[in-house]
């Protein structure tokens, strides 16, 4: 086997399970990270993330000398980049474009410690080319290296992109079991990485080029995006005309081929939310589905901030002694997703922040996935202390703890058609 020693840069949601991963098999794994403390977390085989049964991978890979985490890059046969790929700052209305600056931060790090025969794969999701601007950056970097981009099949690094798609609570598994996407700058390049993956990877390796591995990641999330929008501009309408979206989504799914999804209080995370923009960046005369979904999603926190305004005004229309300020609001949930901890792009924490702004009274949140929160104005509560209080309850997330509640008190604002 032609990798002994593996280098994973960005040990987040992502890039800690795969480095995990892979010293579960026996292979010598160095995590990189600019946290500090991520690191030391690592090193003392803990972990500074929730995700069920990473803990114990981590703690035994680090107990047995297969994994450690340093802050600076170190020799290896693979590099796996794994690091955000946020926005650029943008005025309001305008297309967010992809900031790269984590990746060529990355690319910068690593190319002091390349050597030929070295294989760099970009986990990160990426805009269509970023792969072959990396190459170009390292090129740059290590004239004394030959690249893909020159010298195709025999370039001494290879480069390729393999975006991640795993599902945030099972990614453990999934990093397993589901089938990855490889995109080769050359063949060779293809090659190497599917005999790195098929280190742990049981589902099957599919080569194709980079960009369409790059467009294959965002086209997942933006269908998904799409149909989220359809769901969501559904409940509004329900909403105006009076109608459970919920019975009418669950009646319309009997039909044997329809399948429509949920709505919610808007879309969030770190893909969903984040990459149909880089597809509408790329081509905005193009995406004009893609574009809609986005800014129905996006508009969805503002329409679930006006019913809490009229939940409000309801409750002093029927307790006319009272002010605002005497009025307790209580927001259940603040991930992006049920039975996580990740904030990320969150739209019910998104939703939270916004009612903290607005309201003069008490504004408490529940999230049992969370230890502590530093938002001014909003108190994390306990979910009995928060079903004594609350005047109002706003739903947000469907935790499954918030299943089994039934409540008998306050008005009800519920995204998730739970209550």
């Amino acid at each position: 086997m032609s990798f002994e020693t593996i280098s994973v840069v960005g040990l987040g949601y992502i890039g800690l399970p795969t480095a995990a991963m892979f010293a579960s098999r026996k292979k010598k794994v160095i995590g990189v990270d600019v946290s500090q403390h991520a690191v030391d977390t690592i090193n003392r085989g803990e972990i500074h993330i929730v995700e069920p049964d990473l803990d114990m991978l981590v703690s035994a890979a680090v107990q047995q000398g297969y994994l450690k985490a340093v802050l600076s890059p170190e020799p290896a046969d693979a590099f796996l980049i794994a690091v955000p790929t946020p926005f650029k700052p943008s005025k309001e209305g305008e297309i967010p474009e992809p900031d790269l600056s984590y990746i060529k931060a990355a690319s910068e790090a690593i190319a002091p410690v390349l050597k030929k025969g070295d294989l760099v794969i970009l986990e990160s999701t990426s805009p269509v080319g970023a792969t072959e601007t990396m190459a170009e950056w390292l090129s740059e970097l290590r004239k004394d290296l030959s690249f893909p981009q020159t010298a195709g099949e025999t370039a001494d690094i290879n480069i390729a992109h393999c975006p991640e798609r795993v599902l945030p609570g099972q990614v453990v598994t999934e990093l397993v079991q589901n089938d990855r996407v490889i995109g080769g700058m050359s063949k060779r390049c293809s090659e190497r990485s599917v005999e790195l993956y098929r280190t742990f990877v049981m589902g099957e390796c599919v080569v194709t080029n980079a960009r369409t591995a790059e467009m294959a990641k965002l086209t997942e999330n933006s269908s998904r995006d799409v149909q989220i929008a359809f769901a969501n501009e559904l409940s509004i309408i329900c909403d105006r005309l009076d109608i459970n979206v919920w019975e009418l989504i669950s009646l319309s799914n009997r039909h044997p081929r329809v399948n429509i999804l949920q709505p919610g209080p808007g879309v969030g995370g770190h893909c969903i939310a984040v990459d149909p923009w880089f597809i509408v960046s790329k081509t905005p005369e193009l995406a004009r589905i893609i574009h809609t979904a986005r800014k129905v999603n996006d508009s969805k926190p503002e329409w679930v901030l006006e019913k809490v305004k009229i939940a409000i005004a309801e409750f002093l229309n029927r307790n006319p002694s009272k002010t605002a300020r005497d009025v307790t609001i209580t927001c259940y949930g603040l991930a992006f997703k049920p039975d996580i901890d990740d904030l990320r792009e969150s739209p019910a924490l998104n939703i939270a922040e916004k009612i903290a702004a607005i309201h003069s009274g008490n504004v408490l949140a529940v999230e049992p996935n969370i230890a502590e929160l530093s938002i001014d104005k909003i108190k994390l509560v306990t979910l009995e202390e928060s079903l004594v209080k609350a005047d109002i309850h706003v739903m947000l997330v469907d935790h499954q703890q918030f299943k089994k509640i039934k409540l008998n008190d306050g008005l009800i604002v519920d995204t998730k058609g739970i209550w």
